[in-house]
């Protein structure tokens, strides 16, 4: 009997709460359907050893495509990260929804493009920021919800990025703990922000602690890990590294209260951001094999399902390999990036594969891995990735999307449409299979095509804009 065969155990079923009951129409329904018979509802597989299976979702912030060496880095040393995916499989096809931060966040938690959570772009620190007042809303639900009702214990450890009032805060979304920063990124060592405030959280109270941030994610990571090994958990784990301020872990702190980014942060040369991204990245690489390590320890690495990408793709201090673009764009190095699945237990190690994926697709993965039920009051865009990870089965042919201001982009197979994107006027169309790099405009020879993917990109954002969850205009009833 092979591993698809065999029994579930622990099964653990849910309903979704009426808060979050609204109606969808016939053709979203019909849609729901298409999506499930494709992967969601695909048999979850998970051990019977130990029960249930833990998770450990780990995301780095504006970490490129070539940005670890089992991607071809050759200058910065991530001997950990190297380990999973010799143990596990990795994707090379893998992309975020979002090409900035809090848009590739919302899609994760959620299941759906950012687009339906009305989060299509930044949350900004700054009041003024039109976005200030946004954030994850009641309507939706995110993973957390649902694994803390099928019996999970949750955490979140890092970045949130999902709104700067507490009914955004991560522990009123599902997380039984979180300790980190609400904005889009924090002085390593002071923990200010952007706007010149200081933002390090216990749950949803300021409680600032000493220390690199780094350094605080996994010290919080491992204590979580030691003191929840005896039941299920959930552990997500936003890493700063490699979001600017570049600052390693020697280095002082650049902002203070009432004081954000100044010439110490802003002048730095380019030898020194160099140095600091590289130290960045290997101690986040190091903070992961302490977890890793703690999985071991605890007995707990076999069953656990280990999964690490990145939100978006590296700024012009980073390295996207051989692809056009970088964050903030969608051109593929604004949204392809390195994807590492570990699993002993279902993983057959050493496995690269093609197949093209997204984050969306980890909230349905990680479900059917715990055989919690789908939510079915609403549409989802992500697909369950075990078929592909546990049996190599490909996921065939797919379409995605991507929006970032007025650029847009999709994926149909290995086609892809390009349309206000840096350097391009007219709608783009690029044959990914011989042109990773985006530069032969194959637009005017498959004008069929082009039309095609033109009307889908136009159904999809009517789609996702139809479906969205609204955003306060002010803050003025958010507390």
């Amino acid at each position: 009997m092979n591993q698809a065969d065999q029994p579930l155990v622990g099964v653990c079923r849910r309903s979704v709460p009426s808060r979050l009951q609204h109606g969808i129409t016939t053709a979203g329904v019909l849609a729901l359907a298409a999506l499930i018979t494709h992967g969601i509802s695909a048999r979850p597989l998970h051990a019977e050893s130990n029960g249930r299976p833990n998770f450990v979702i780990i995301m780095a912030d504006d970490m490129g495509y070539g940005d670890i060496g089992c991607f071809g880095n050759k200058r910065i040393k991530t001997p950990h990260l190297d380990r999973l995916a010799v143990k596990g499989v990795k994707l090379t096809d893998f992309h975020s929804s979002g090409a900035v931060c809090s848009p590739t966040r919302a899609g994760l938690l959620t299941g759906r493009y950012q687009q339906r959570a009305g989060i299509p772009t930044v949350i900004f620190a700054d009041p003024k920021r039109p976005t200030h007042p946004h954030g994850m809303q009641d309507r939706e639900q995110t993973f957390a919800e649902l694994l803390t009702a099928a019996g999970y214990r949750t955490a979140i450890f890092g970045k949130w990025h999902l709104g700067y009032y507490k009914k955004y805060n991560p522990v009123r979304h599902g997380f039984g703990q979180f300790r980190g920063y609400i904005s889009g990124n924090v002085d390593f060592f002071s923990h200010i922000d952007q706007a010149g405030r200081l933002d390090w959280w216990r749950d949803d109270q300021l409680a600032d602690e000493t220390g690199y941030t780094t350094h605080l994610i996994t010290k919080h990571s491992v204590a979580f890990i030691e003191a929840n090994g005896d039941k299920p958990f959930c552990l997500y784990v936003p890493y700063e590294p490699p979001h600017y301020p570049y600052q390693g872990p020697n280095d002082k702190p650049v902002r203070s209260v009432g004081k954000p980014r100044g010439p110490a942060e802003t002048k730095q040369s380019r030898d020194e951001i160099q140095r600091a991204y590289k130290e960045m990245v290997e101690e986040m690489d190091t903070g992961i094999g302490q977890i890793m390590a703690t999985l071991k320890k605890r007995g707990l690495d076999q069953n656990t399902l280990v999964i690490f990408f990145s939100d978006n793709g590296a700024t012009q201090q980073g390295s996207n390999g051989p692809l056009r673009g970088r964050k903030g764009q969608v051109w593929e190095g604004g949204h392809r990036v390195p994807f590492i699945a570990h699993w002993p237990e279902q993983i057959k190690a050493g496995r690269v594969s093609n197949d093209l994926a997204i984050s969306l697709d980890v909230m349905p993965t990680i479900l059917a891995a715990a055989n919690v039920d789908f939510p079915t009051d609403r549409k989802f865009d992500g697909v369950n990735l075990l078929p592909l990870l546990t049996e190599g089965k490909s996921l065939g042919r797919r379409q995605l999307f991507w929006g970032h201001g007025k650029s847009r982009a999709m994926r149909d197979g290995s086609w892809k449409l390009v349309m206000n994107a840096p350097g391009q006027k007219q709608p783009g169309l690029f044959d990914l299979a011989d042109d990773l790099a985006e530069q032969a405009d194959l637009a005017k020879q498959e004008p069929g095509l082009l039309k095609k993917m033109l009307a889908a990109i136009q159904a999809w954002e009517l789609d996702t804009s139809t479906d969205a969850s609204p955003q306060p205009i002010t803050a003025s009833n958010l507390d």
